[in-house]
């Protein structure tokens, strides 16, 4: 089969979308299959191109096996509604173009969001190519941007729902990475359960392996035998990290705890402003780092941190980064309900702890850091979870099928009856 993957984020860049479609599609190359994945110039989450890259308009490599083809994006920084608009349109229109005179003619396009924009440049080489289109719904938009108070009800907010509309109803199949997403999905839009599929986020075996706690990072940070609580990766506006840096202020005089942001975002100034201002030193930002030294970072740590703001909407969500602390036998602290929670509390991997709330943060710390016994074995419990039910490999093997019912031309209604109409002031 011959796969058009359409993503505007990509390795080297961080974070779950890139990953995901590089691990998929070098599952697929793996397993025989022709792979295209049209994509980006790197410069997320800061804004900023390699050097040489600034002024190009395209260029294609090959990765392993995966041909690359990326196309003009117009790159800022990981805040600023309007910035960030352009370079979602600035995406939209190079890969539509690029990619219908680039890129060979696929059997299946897949575009992934956020953003939505991604899947407009989709669906348009799907009716170019004249094949199937699949939407892949990372992320509820326009949904996941309200619940985050960066915009409001208004025209825009409502010219998304459009736009989502639009290609729930002309995708010949939704995949998303989640029961809760599926289930917004058919709730808010009318979509038929049938036309929607489930392909979890998930780990990438070969990548996150175990490691020696006192390792190379440890060293380097200074960390000696400080219990270590971790956060790693994108500082953004949904991720109520001044939490964290709430209970390391409460925290402050308990030499035990140190308390590590990995990565970067929208927030980040704002964290190393509140912590500054506090005087705490038991608070550590580093800068995002290379793929290949995550797991040393997760290994170098004793608990994983995982939050988001306490709305409605992200109780169907599950972030990337349980699975990569469970999966390097971190137990995790969340502070996230729903299908996260759920999952954590399955995998007997971690601990729960209320949205928001330093206080109760504060004291699941108290309760938990010191039983080092017991977080071993929730380490442990965590790992053998995920890799019995969240290896990429397995999850690659059923995105496959997916793709080979859709291009065979099996298909699903779309709608109960008609799709649901969104505007303006929809409630959805």
């Amino acid at each position: 089969m011959r796969i058009l993957y359409v993503s505007q984020y990509f390795p080297p860049e961080m974070g779950a979308p890139s990953a995901r479609v590089f691990e998929l599609a070098r599952e697929w190359v793996r397993g025989g299959h022709e792979v295209s994945v049209l994509t980006g110039f790197a410069h997320h989450p800061t804004g900023v191109k390699a050097k040489g890259d600034r002024w190009r308009w395209t260029r294609r490599e090959e990765v392993e096996g995966i041909d690359v083809v990326r196309s003009y994006v117009y790159a800022t920084a990981n805040k600023g509604t309007v910035k960030r608009m352009m370079s979602y349109a600035s995406f939209m229109g190079s890969a539509a173009m690029i990619g219908s005179v680039r890129i060979k003619r696929p059997d299946v396009v897949i575009a992934t969001s956020p953003q939505l924009l991604c899947g407009v440049a989709g669906y348009i080489l799907s009716k170019r190519f004249r094949r199937p289109f699949v939407f892949e719904v990372r992320d509820l938009w326009p949904e996941s941007i309200m619940a985050v108070d960066a915009m409001k009800e208004g025209r825009v907010i409502g010219g998304l729902k459009r736009v989502a509309n639009f290609l729930y109803r002309k995708s010949d199949r939704i995949v998303t990475v989640g029961q809760g997403y599926k289930r917004a999905i058919e709730e808010k839009y009318g979509v038929e359960p049938s036309h929607i599929e489930v392909v979890p986020n998930g780990i990438d075996t070969s990548l996150f392996i175990p490691g020696e706690r006192n390792n190379e990072v440890k060293r380097e940070f200074g960390w000696g035998d400080k219990t270590v609580l971790m956060y790693l990766g994108t500082h953004g506006m949904a991720h109520a990290l001044h939490v964290v840096v709430e209970a390391a202020q409460q925290l402050k005089d308990d030499k035990q705890y140190h308390f590590v942001f990995v990565g970067e975002g929208a927030e980040k100034s704002r964290l190393k402003a509140m912590a500054g201002k506090w005087g705490l030193g038991n608070v550590q930002f580093i800068d995002q780092q290379a793929k290949e030294r995550i797991p040393a970072f997760y290994s170098a740590c004793d608990i994983g941190l995982v939050t988001l703001r306490d709305t409605p909407l992200f109780q169907e969500v599950l972030p990337s980064k349980i699975f990569e602390y469970l999966a390097m036998e971190r137990p995790v602290l969340i502070s996230v309900g729903g299908e996260a929670r759920r999952l954590v509390e399955a995998a007997n991997g971690g601990v729960y702890v209320e949205p928001e709330n330093a206080d109760a943060l504060v004291g699941a710390i108290r309760q938990h850091a010191g039983d080092r016994k017991a977080l071993e074995q929730m380490g442990q419990n965590g790992r053998e979870f995920v890799l019995s039910n969240y290896d990429r490999r397995i999850q690659a093997k059923a995105y496959l099928e997916i793709l080979h019912r859709v291009t065979s031309g099996e298909s699903h209604g779309v709608a109960k009856g008609e799709v649901a109409q969104t505007s303006g002031t929809s409630d959805c």
